[in-house]
C-alpha cells in the first residue's frame, strides 16, 4: 500500500477538479496571501473599471476588433472563435454539466472589482540616499553571481528573490524590498508594501537592471447581508462574507528602479482572473491569467483588462476554443508585455479551455496543460492531458496547436521541447494499476512516438529531459532511475535503469553525464508491499554509461519527517559546478535513538531549520561544509515555536562574488562563502 505512505504524484481530479479554484482561492485568502496593489504612486491615475451592469455585458460584433490598449496581430488559426455572445452562451449551455456554475476564483465583474485600485505605498527608509543603477558593481563582483534556478536557458522564471549582482530584490511579508548587497554597506534601500489580501507571486528584473516587474493576484470577498430568523421569530442581520462570490484580479506592476531608493510605478496592468504563471525572455514578460467561466442568469462575465487608465473587454469573437467537453471551463488569457518600452501595447490571446494546471515554456512556445475526463480516456484511468501550444516572438502571440496525451504530467519538468518535438512524461492508470509513459509529439501536437507501461505499478516522482535523453524516477519499494533515448522520436527506448532504495522528487543536471537527485530515503516495510520514507536523500548519479547508470554518492539528512522546500519548489535549489557549491533549505527532524530503536514508521522531532551548505564534486560526493540558520534559540514540533519561527525559515540562497546570502521572511544574512563566517544581517522590517 505504498500509496498510503509515499506522497502521490498522480492527482485524483474527478469532480474535485470543479472546486479546485475555490479551494485554492479561499485558502490563499485565509492565509493572507493574495495580490495587492503596490505602494508606489503610479505616474498616471490608478485604473478603475467603469461600471457595467451584471446583465448588460456587451454583445460584440461578429468581426474581431483590435480596439483598445491590446493589439492582437492578425493570424490564421486552427482554433475556432465564437461568432457572437449568444454563441458563447449556447456553447456553455450545451457543454457544461448541469448544475455547475462557476462563480468563484475570478468571479463576476461586480462593483468591488470595478472599484479604484489603490496603488502600493513606498516606505521611506531612513538614511537611504538616491542610488542610480550603474554598469559595474562598487565592489567588483557583478559578473559573478547566481541567478534563479530555471528549467530552460534564456527563459527566466518569476521568483521571490532576484539579484543583478549589485542589488537584491526580495518579496517578504507581502512587501517588495530592494537591498544594497555590498557587504560593507548592506541595508534596505526601499520597501513597497502591498495589502494583506494580495498574493505577490514573483518578480522579474530587466537585463539593464532599471525595470522590475511584480506579479500576483488580489482576492476580495463580495460581502452580502444575511438575514436569519430565530425560533422566536426575531430576525437578525449580519454580514456573511462567504455568500458572495470571490473577486480575483491579476496585477502586473512595472517599476522604474533606476533609483533604488525610490522605485516608481510606471505601468499598472490589471486583469480579471487569477495569476497562473509567467516567464521572461529578453525584455518581454509573458503572463498567463485564468478566469473561471460560468453561465448564470443568462450572463457570461467576459475577460476585462486594464492598462493604466485604458480598459478593454475581450469580446467572444476574440475568444478561441476547441470542441473539448470539460467539467468546467476557464478563460485563459496569454499576455505579452514589453518591460522596457512603455509605448508598445501589450498583446493578448484568450482561449476557453479547462483549468490550466502545468506550464512549460521554450524560447519559442508556451505549452499549457490540464487534465481532462472523457470516455476516450477511460482506459487511462479516465484522465488525459490536454495540451495547448502558443507560439511567442516578442509581442506576437499565436495559437498554433492543440493535442492530448494519455495520463497526467506531474510538473513542468515532465515536459520539454527539443529539435521541433514536444516531449511529455505522464503517469496513468490501467485496470487499477499505475503505469508511466513518455510521448513525443510534433509541432501540431500529434503523437509520433511513445513508450508506455514503464515501471508498471510504480508512481512517477520526477522527470528531466536533457537533449535526446529522458531521465525518469519511479517508486514503489525501490527507486528505479530510467535512462530513455529519444534520439529517434518515433521510437523512445529504455537504455538502462538503476534500482536503489529511496527516490528523487527533483533531478538537476550536474553536467552532461551526471545528475543530482533530491528526494527521500526509504526503508522497505515488513507489513506489506511498500516502503516507509525517511529523511532527505541527496544522490549523485553517473549516466555516462547509458546502459548502466550508477549512484556515485549519496547523503541522507535527518530522520522521517525531515523536509526540504526543494521537493516542491525547484527555485529553492542553489548549485554552482564551478564553485563546487550546493545549498539547500532543510526542516530537520531527528529521532532520539539512544533508548528504543525506532520503527521505520516513527517520525522525528523538528529541531532545526536553515540552509545546509555542501561541497559537491565527482570525486568526493557530498561533503557538508556547514549550516546557516536564521532562527534564534531551540525550536521543537511540540510547542508554538515551530510555527512561531516560520518567518525565520530560510527559503532562498544566492551568492555574489565570495558572499553567500540566505533569505527568510525576517532577514537576509551575509556569510563568507569560503568559511561561512557571518558578515552582516539585513532585517526585513
Amino acid at each position: 500500500m505504498v500509496q498510503q505512505e509515499i506522497k502521490r504524484k498522480t492527482r485524483a481530479y474527478g469532480l474535485a477538479a470543479v472546486t479546485l479554484s475555490t479551494i485554492l482561492a479561499v485558502l490563499i485568502y485565509s492565509l493572507g496571501v493574495g495580490p495587492t496593489t503596490p505602494s508606489v504612486v503610479p505616474s498616471s491615475p490608478p485604473p478603475s473599471f467603469s461600471p457595467v451592469p451584471p446583465n448588460s455585458y456587451p454583445t460584440p460584433s461578429t468581426t474581431p476588433t483590435n480596439e483598445g490598449p491590446y493589439e492582437t496581430p492578425e493570424e490564421t488559426t486552427l482554433m475556432k472563435s465564437f461568432a457572437s455572445y449568444d454563441e458563447l452562451k449556447s456553447f456553455l449551455a450545451n457543454y457544461t454539466p448541469s448544475g455547475y456554475y462557476y462563480f468563484y476564483g475570478g468571479g463576476p465583474l461586480d462593483a468591488k472589482f470595478r472599484s479604484t485600485i489603490s496603488p502600493p505605498v513606498l516606505s521611506t527608509v531612513t538614511g537611504a540616499v538616491p542610488m542610480q543603477a550603474t554598469a559595474a558593481s562598487q565592489y567588483g563582483v557583478e559578473s559573478d553571481y547566481s541567478t534563479t534556478n530555471i528549467q530552460v536557458a534564456g527563459v527566466d522564471e518569476a521568483d521571490i528573490v532576484k539579484t543583478d549582482g549589485m542589488y537584491i530584490y526580495v518579496i517578504a511579508k507581502n512587501s517588495l524590498y530592494i537591498l544594497n548587497a555590498d557587504p560593507q554597506n548592506a541595508k534596505v534601500l526601499s520597501k513597497t508594501a502591498y495589502d494583506n489580501n494580495t498574493y505577490l507571486a514573483g518578480i522579474f528584473i530587466s537585463q539593464d537592471g532599471k525595470r522590475l516587474v511584480a506579479l500576483g493576484s488580489t482576492y476580495t470577498y463580495s460581502v452580502q447581508i444575511l438575514n436569519v430568523t430565530d425560533a422566536d421569530g426575531k430576525t437578525y442581520s449580519y454580514p456573511d462574507e462567504y455568500i458572495g462570490p470571490l473577486d480575483v484580479r491579476t496585477f502586473i506592476h512595472v517599476y522604474d528602479v533606476s533609483d533604488k531608493t525610490k522605485p516608481t510605478l510606471v505601468r499598472n496592468i490589471t486583469a480579471l482572473g487569477s495569476y497562473f504563471n509567467s516567464r521572461m525572455i529578453g525584455d518581454y514578460v509573458y503572463v498567463v491569467i485564468s478566469q473561471p467561466v460560468y453561465l448564470l442568469n443568462d450572463t457570461v462575465p467576459l475577460p476585462v483588462i486594464m492598462d493604466n487608465s485604458k480598459e478593454q473587454v475581450i469580446e467572444p469573437t476574440r475568444i478561441h476554443y476547441v470542441d473539448v467537453k470539460d467539467n468546467y471551463y476557464t478563460f485563459t488569457t496569454f499576455m505579452g508585455i514589453s518591460v522596457t518600452d512603455d509605448t508598445l501595447k501589450p498583446s493578448t490571446k484568450t482561449v476557453m479551455m479547462g483549468g490550466a494546471s502545468e506550464m512549460y515554456v521554450s524560447l519559442n512556445n508556451i505549452y499549457v496543460t490540464y487534465p481532462s475526463y472523457n470516455e476516450a480516456a477511460f482506459f487511462y484511468g479516465g484522465v488525459e492531458t490536454e495540451v495547448y501550444r502558443i507560439s511567442i516572438k516578442a509581442l506576437t502571440l499565436r495559437f498554433e496547436a492543440h493535442g492530448r496525451v494519455p495520463g497526467t504530467v506531474i510538473n513542468q519538468f515532465s515536459m520539454d521541447e527539443y529539435a521541433g518535438y514536444f516531449r511529455a512524461a505522464t503517469n496513468s492508470w490501467f485496470n487499477g494499476t499505475q503505469q508511466n509513459n513518455v510521448y513525443v509529439l510534433d509541432m501540431n501536437l500529434t503523437i509520433v512516438g511513445k513508450l508506455e507501461n514503464i515501471a508498471t505499478g510504480e508512481n512517477l516522482h520526477s522527470a528531466r529531459f536533457m537533449g535526446d535523453k529522458c531521465y525518469l524516477v519511479t517508486f514503489k519499494k525501490t527507486d528505479p532511475l530510467f535512462v530513455i533515448s529519444l534520439a529517434d522520436p518515433a521510437k523512445p527506448t529504455v537504455l538502462g535503469q538503476l534500482k536503489i532504495p529511496g527516490y528523487s522528487d527533483y533531478l538537476h543536471p550536474y553536467d552532461e553525464s551526471h545528475l543530482i537527485g533530491v528526494g527521500k530515503e526509504t526503508v522497505e516495510a515488513e507489513e506489506g508491499d511498500f516502503a516507509w520514507y525517511q529523511g532527505i536523500k541527496l544522490s549523485l548519479f553517473d549516466v555516462s554509461d547509458v546502459n548502466n547508470p550508477k549512484q556515485l554518492a549519496k547523503y541522507v539528512i535527518g530522520d522521517r519527517g525531515t523536509d526540504s522546500l526543494i521537493l516542491t519548489d525547484h527555485k529553492a535549489f542553489l548549485f554552482s559546478k564551478t564553485k563546487d557549491l550546493l545549498v539547500i533549505p532543510v526542516n530537520l527532524a531527528v529521532i532520539d535513538k539512544t533508548t528504543v530503536p525506532p520503527s521505520p514508521s516513527a517520525y522525528g522531532t523538528f529541531v532545526w531549520q536553515g540552509a545546509m551548505v555542501f561541497k559537491l564534486t565527482l570525486t568526493d560526493g557530498f561533503v557538508l561544509r556547514g549550516n546557516i540558520t536564521h532562527v534564534e534559540g531551540k525550536i521543537t514540533s511540540n510547542d508554538q515555536s515551530y510555527w512561531g519561527s516560520s518567518d525565520y525559515w530560510i527559503t532562498r540562497a544566492l551568492y555574489i562574488g565570495n558572499v553567500l546570502y540566505t533569505v527568510s521572511n525576517a532577514k537576509v544574512e551575509l556569510n563568507n562563502l569560503d568559511t561561512l563566517a557571518p558578515i552582516a544581517q539585513i532585517p526585513l522590517k
